[in-house]
Order: C-alpha cells, then structure tokens, then sequence
C-alpha cells in the first residue's frame, strides 16, 4: 500500500446559500481544489452526499457532477454514510491512491439543505436513524441525542453549563473562520436562555440546516512534495467502524463505541497515541456528541469530557485543540460535506494557514466524523509533510 497525501483544497462558503445549486456548490468546491492543488487532471472522483434525492430531489450524483465539472468520462462514485457521508468519501479516495489504482483522485462532499421546508429537512434527517423502531415512533435526532445526554449525565454528572461551554468555545473559533455559517459570539446564558429543543437541549446546543460543500484532492505521498503548490499533508491512519443504528440496542447510552473503535484503529496504524494530537475535528451535531467524541478518540477519561471543556483544555491553547473550525455548530453542517470539510481545516492548520485561528506549531491533526447517532464513525490521522 502507497502513502496518501492531500495537496489540495476547496471550500464554499456555508450557510443558506439561495443563489446556488447543489451542483454548482460542488463544482465551486471542486475547482478550487483542483486549482490549489495545481494538477492538471484527475484520475477519478468521489462525492460524498447523505440525501440529495430528499433534499433536492437528485440522485445519481456521480455522473452527474462528472459531467458539470467536464470530467466525463473520468469514474465518478457516489458515497453515502449519513452524516458521514463525507469521511466515508474521504476513506474511498485513499484506499483507491494507497493501492495504487489512481494517481490523482478528487474527493468532494455536498449537501443542499435548505431548498426544503424544516419538516422535510427532519424528515430528511430522519432517515439516517432506525425507522421502524426511531423514526416512526416520533424520534428526532434532538431527541436520541438527548436521551445521550441525559444518561451522560446521569452516570458523570455532566452539566448543561458544560454542554454549553462547547456550543460557546465552537462559536468563538467560528467567529475567526470565513466560511462558518453562524459566526457569532454567544455566552452560556445565551445557550442556557435559548429555545428548549429537546429537554436538556437548547437550540443553540443544536447545529444547523446548512448548504455547502467542500473538496480535497489526494495524491501518492511521495509524489506530493513535487506536485503540490500550496504545501501536503499526509494521511497518516484512515479507519472507520459501525453500531447499532437504533439507540436501545446500544449496550451504553452514554458512550460512542463506534467512534472509540474507528480511534482505536487509526492510532494502531499511525503508530500514534491520543496525546501526540495536538489538534482534532469532532462530530458536535450536539453539544453531548463533542463531549461524547473526545471520550471515545482517548482525549479525555469517560466522564471527563464535560469537566475538560469547561475547563478550557479544548480551546485553541489549551490541551487539545478541538475544532478550531467552529465545529458543526458555528461553521455549518452540510451533512454530505461535512468530513471533508472537517479534513480540510487540519490540513490548513498544518500548512499554517488557518489565521487568527492557527494552532501553534501543529504537526499532526485528526478528524472524526460520525454517522446518525453513531452507528457509522470515520477517522483519520494526518501529518504535515
């Protein structure tokens, strides 16, 4: 197996982006890639998309965004893994590089959320849950996730003044971030005070209904030195597992064993530990899931992650950077986008090119991107090059 680098990447602006079309958004992503990459032809392409055909009505995205790009005939294939939709893309252009298939693949994700009502973008959402025993009986995923978070509570004493330190940390990082979505200060009064969604949810614990898309393309390692304008980033460890897609099968509420599995994984074959991450993009589609998610990837013990956030060992400076993006919650959350959005600001925090909101002196970097309530969990592990 060959080393991957990325060496190029792409990004829309997130948000309700009325003036555009779910292919143009990807094609926006696509071009920018390509030009930051400076290659002068793909070899085959990815597009990361959870639920075009609800939300815009548009399947059979492959050709499709082949075709607009002025690709064709270049192998175009679609991935979807909910909200994972994104790493799980990411996952199938580094397979397809490391084994020696293609040279030069473009991995896309893009999602078009707000061309529907807000309860056909639930319904949409919904899919991504257990619909016989989840969805028909009436469960969002506010819901699932606040029964997550009220067993986290139960057996850690996690607050909901820590469950508002995350939405208040990610919106501050988002606020350094031009691509965020919502990037606007808020307190944890803010959060506290805001509309109960799903009791102990606040609506400012919840992320967004979001258009956007973003693209990364990827190449041999050690070609990308040469080819690369803008600086590579290798990709260390790429690693995914799955659950049980119905919360009540799960044997812990308040863990994420998929996420802990993927971890797990990836460390191994980085030849990595938890504590040589000096920065990490998590899945806080929920304030719990972030809380959740440095539990499970080893950052934190079990019960410790509500503590450490409050604490300021998240934030930039402190122990471990966690999404410096702004996260789901500030940046936006195109669920199909997601993950490669998620690879693309490690890959331009190890570049040094992330601005106010750089990390010092980061050399290696993670994302960790989640499927519905954790049923599909991705994550890698990259280093500058």
């Amino acid at each position: 197996m060959r080393e991957v680098a990325i060496i190029g990447v792409g990004l829309t602006k997130f948000g309700e982006l009325w003036e555009q079309s779910l292919r143009n958004l990807y094609v926006e992503a696509a071009l920018k890639a390509i030009k930051d990459a400076g290659v002068d032809h793909i070899d085959s392409m990815y597009v990361g998309c959870m639920s075009s055909g609800l939300f815009t009505g548009q399947e059979h995205l492959g050709a499709l965004m082949a075709d607009y790009l002025g690709q064709a005939p270049v192998p175009a294939t679609r991935v979807e893994s909910a909200c994972a939709s994104g790493g799980a893309a990411l996952r199938m252009g580094y397979m397809e590089v490391a084994s020696g298939q293609s040279d030069v693949v473009l991995v896309g994700g893009v999602e078009k959320m707000t061309d529907v009502g807000g309860d056909e973008a639930t319904y949409a959402l919904a899919t991504a849950s257990d619909q016989e025993w989840e969805a028909f009986n009436g469960v969002t995923f506010p819901g699932l996730y606040a029964m997550m978070a009220v067993a986290h509570m139960e057996r850690y004493k996690t607050t909901v003044k820590q469950l508002a330190a995350v939405a208040v940390k990610n919106h501050l990082n988002g606020t350094k971030n031009p691509t965020a979505q919502f990037p606007a200060k808020i307190s944890v009064d803010d959060v506290l005070n805001s509309v109960m969604v799903a009791d102990p949810l606040h609506i400012l614990d919840c992320s967004p209904i979001t258009d956007g898309a973003a693209a990364v393309i990827l190449c041999p390692a050690d070609k990308a030195k040469k080819v690369a304008k803008h600086g590579a980033v290798k990709i260390l460890a790429s690693a995914a597992a799955t659950d049980t897609i119905a919360l009540h099968s799960r044997k812990d509420l308040a863990a994420l064993d998929a996420v802990a599995k993927a971890a797990s994984v990836a460390f191994s074959l980085a030849n990595k530990k938890p504590s040589d991450i000096q920065l990490c993009e998590v899945h806080d589609c929920f304030t719990i899931a972030e809380i959740m998610s440095t539990e499970a990837l080893g950052f934190f013990e079990k019960g410790k992650g509500g503590p450490a956030v409050e604490a300021g060992e998240t934030a930039i400076g402190g122990k471990i950077a966690v999404n410096t993006s702004g996260g789901l919650k500030s940046k936006g959350h195109p669920v199909g986008a997601t993950g490669v959005a998620q690879a693309i600001e490690i890959v331009e925090q190890l570049r040094g090119q992330a601005g106010a909101r750089q990390v010092a002196k980061a050399k290696i970097g993670m994302t960790s991107n989640m499927g519905g309530t954790g049923a599909s969990a991705v994550v890698h592990i990259l280093e500058a090059l």
